[in-house]
C-alpha cells in the first residue's frame, strides 16, 4: 500500500525518517537537518537543549556540563580563534566571514570531517558504525553552543537545510549572572595561584586569573549581551520560518505550550502527555530575577532604553 509524501516513518533502525518521492514516484528517505541553538551565554539555550534531548532530539554523546557537545564546541573555538576572537569578543569573527578563500577552505574542512571518526564525540561508536555521517542522520538532532550566534552562517553553508532555535534573556539578568559566574571562577584561579605561587619559577603559569575580563563587569556583559542578542536577531529575520525565537520569561512562565510549539517545529514525536511531564521540569522563579536586588533595579533603571531595544 502506497504511503503519503512528507509523512514521518520509523526506519528499521529506529529512527525517523521523512519520504519525500523522487522522479520516477518510487519514494526515498530524506535525512534529518539540524536543529541549531543559538542565543547569549546564561539566556537558557542549555535549558532548552536538556528538554528538547528529553523529547527525543539527539544533541550529542559527549557533552560538557553545560550541554555543549564538544565535537561542535571545539569547532566553533577553533573558527573564532583564527580571527583572533573569543566568546566575550565575538566581533572580529565577521573577518573570517568575509574572506572568501579562508571562509570556503573552513567549511570544506568541517564537511570532511563531519564524515570522519572524528564524528565519534558527537555520533557514538553505535550511530557512528550505522551512518558513517553526520549528514546521514535519520532522527532530529542538534546541538547547543552560544558561539553558534556568530559562526552559523559557516554552519549553513555546511548544513543547507538547518533551523535554528534562538532563545533570548533579559540583559540584566544575563549580565548578573556572567558576573556572578566571572566571580566564582576568579576565586577559585586566586587561591590556586596563592596555592601553587612557590612552583612558578620552576613552572611557569600558563592560565590566566579570569575567563572574562569584560564580563567582570554588569556594563561589560551587558554590553555583550546587546551585541548577542542584535547578532542572533538578524539571523532570525533572514531565515524566516526556518528559525523561531523565544523569550526565555515568556517559556518559563507557559513551559507547556512554549514545548509543545517547540516540539512541533523540531519535529519530534513526543506525544502531548509526554510534553507536559517535561515541563513540569522548569523552574519558574528564574524570570526577571534582577528584581529581588536594588542594585540590579538600579542597573536595569539606567539601561532601561537599551532594553526596550531588543523588547524589555
Amino acid at each position: 500500500m502506497p504511503v503519503p509524501s512528507g509523512e514521518h516513518y520509523r526506519s528499521s533502525t529506529g529512527g525517523f525518517f521523512k519520504l519525500l518521492p523522487d522522479g520516477d514516484g518510487s519514494m526515498r528517505e530524506n535525512k534529518m537537518s539540524p536543529l541549531i541553538i543559538i542565543g547569549m551565554h546564561r539566556s537558557g539555550t542549555a535549558m532548552i537543549a536538556q528538554l528538547l534531548e528529553r523529547l527525543g532530539l539527539f544533541t550529542g554523546c559527549r557533552k560538557q556540563h553545560n550541554h555543549e557537545a564538544l565535537f561542535f564546541l571545539n569547532i566553533n573555538e577553533w573558527l573564532l580563534r583564527q580571527s583572533c576572537a573569543a566568546w566575550d569578543c565575538p566581533k572580529p569573527f565577521s573577518l573570517l566571514l568575509g574572506n572568501r578563500e579562508i571562509r570556503s577552505l573552513a567549511v570544506d574542512h568541517i564537511r570532511y570531517i563531519s564524515e570522519t571518526p572524528a564524528a565519534v564525540s558527537f555520533l557514538g561508536w553505535r550511530k557512528y558504525l550505522r551512518c558513517r555521517s553526520l549528514f546521514n542522520l535519520d532522527v532530529p538532532w542538534g546541538w547547543k553552543d552560544p558561539r553558534n550566534t556568530y559562526t552559523l552562517p559557516i554552519w549553513l553553508e555546511v548544513f543547507p537545510g538547518a533551523r535554528v532555535i534562538h532563545i533570548c534573556r533579559n540583559g540584566v539578568d544575563v549580565a548578573n549572572s556572567l558576573v556572578a559566574r566571572q566571580r566564582k571562577g576568579f576565586e577559585y584561579k586566586k587561591s590556586r595561584y596563592r596555592a601553587m605561587k612557590a612552583l612558578y619559577w620552576l613552572r611557569p603559569k600558563r592560565g590566566g586569573f579570569t575567563d572574562s575580563i569584560r564580563c567582570a563587569s554588569l556594563e561589560g556583559a551587558f554590553s555583550l549581551w546587546e551585541e548577542y542578542v542584535m547578532e542572533a536577531k538578524k539571523h532570525v529575520g533572514a531565515l524566516g520560518s526556518r528559525a523561531i525565537e523565544l523569550k526565555y520569561e515568556d517559556f518559563v512562565s507557559s513551559p507547556y505550550e512554549s514545548l509543545r510549539e517547540l516540539a512541533g517545529f523540531c519535529e519530534l514525536e513526543a506525544g502531548d502527555e509526554e510534553v507536559r511531564r517535561v515541563s513540569g521540569l522548569v523552574r519558574r522563579d528564574r524570570a526577571y530575577a534582577y528584581r529581588s536586588e536594588a542594585g540590579l533595579r538600579a542597573f536595569a533603571h539606567d539601561v532601561a532604553e537599551r532594553l526596550a531595544v531588543y523588547g524589555y
